[in-house]
């Protein structure tokens, strides 16, 4: 993960999100969680700097999609209880994977400020750019 392919990728989920009628905030990590890029759309909810960077750092440390957690952590589920200020485990927050080797996740991006629909279509526009490099 790379500054410049991060910004690209926040880019792409804007792009997205204007397609979908969003307004988002977007945040990609690299594999410890830690914030590579981060872009706000003018007018966005002031809660998308917490939930964006919280989806991605969830997806890279669950090495899923956060969309695939949410029923986890309801009760009766595996992850019941699963709970702390950086983990969001609702739909937005994709992992990335290293293209060509098989080495596992060394990344994630997360988007929060549309419906669970848009931000996950958003979080998909950035990830296929990532998958394309």
């Amino acid at each position: 993960m790379n500054l410049e392919l991060a910004l690209r990728m926040c880019e792409a989920a804007v792009r997205q999100a204007v397609r979908e009628g969003a307004i988002i905030s977007v945040a990609v990590v690299d594999v410890g969680g830690h914030l590579v890029a981060f872009q706000r759309m003018d007018g966005a909810r002031i809660s998308g700097p917490v939930l964006a960077p919280g989806k991605a750092h969830t997806a890279v440390a669950h090495h899923m999609p956060t969309a695939d957690l949410a029923p986890l952590v309801l009760p009766g589920g595996e992850l019941h209880g699963l709970a702390g200020d950086r983990y969001v485990c609702f739909g937005g927050g994709i992992p990335l994977g290293e293209p060509g080797n098989g080495r596992g996740v060394v990344g994630a991006v997360g988007v929060s400020g549309g419906t669970i629909g848009q931000d996950v279509a958003c979080a998909e526009a950035a990830a296929a750019l990532w998958e394309g490099t």
